[in-house]
C-alpha cells in the first residue's frame, strides 16, 4: 500500500512539473514568430543567388560527367552494366531505380540553372548587385 501511495505521488509530482515546461515552449515559440522577418525575402534571395548558381552547377556538371566521375549517370550506368555482366540482378535492379532516380533529376536542376538566371538578372535590376546572372557558365 505505501509503495502504491508513493507512485501516486511520484506520478503527481511528474504532472506538475510538467506544466511549466509547456509554458515555457509555448512562450519562446511566440517570442521567435515575433522575430521573423519581414517582406518578401527578395533580399536575401538576391544574396544567395551567386552561391546557388554555383552549387546547381556543379551538380549538373558532376550528372553529365564521364565514367570516371563518381556520382555521374555514365558511372552509374556501368555499375548496371558489371552487375548484369556478373548475373547479380538484385544489386542491377537496385542501381536501376537510382538512375532512374538521378535522370529524373538531372532536367529538374537544368530547370533550376533557368530560373536562377532568371532571378539573378531580376536582382541586377532592382539595384542588387550580389545577385549576378550567370555565374558558373
Amino acid at each position: 500500500m505505501a509503495a502504491t501511495v508513493a507512485g501516486i505521488a511520484l506520478t503527481g509530482s511528474l504532472v506538475a512539473g510538467a506544466a511549466p515546461s509547456y509554458a515555457d515552449s509555448a512562450s519562446s515559440t511566440v517570442t521567435t514568430a515575433a522575430k521573423a522577418p519581414k517582406g518578401d525575402g527578395a533580399k536575401v534571395l538576391c544574396r544567395r543567388v551567386p552561391a546557388l548558381e554555383r552549387r546547381v552547377n556543379r551538380a549538373v556538371k558532376r550528372l553529365e560527367a564521364g565514367v570516371n566521375t563518381p556520382g555521374s549517370i555514365a558511372r552509374l550506368q556501368q555499375r548496371i552494366d558489371n552487375a548484369n555482366a556478373k548475373g547479380d540482378t538484385a544489386v542491377a535492379k537496385l542501381l536501376g531505380d537510382r538512375m532512374s532516380t538521378r535522370k529524373a533529376l538531372l532536367p529538374n536542376l537544368e530547370q533550376r540553372q533557368t530560373d536562377l538566371k532568371s532571378v539573378g538578372s531580376w536582382c541586377q535590376t532592382q539595384g542588387d548587385a550580389s545577385g549576378s546572372a550567370g555565374v558558373g557558365s
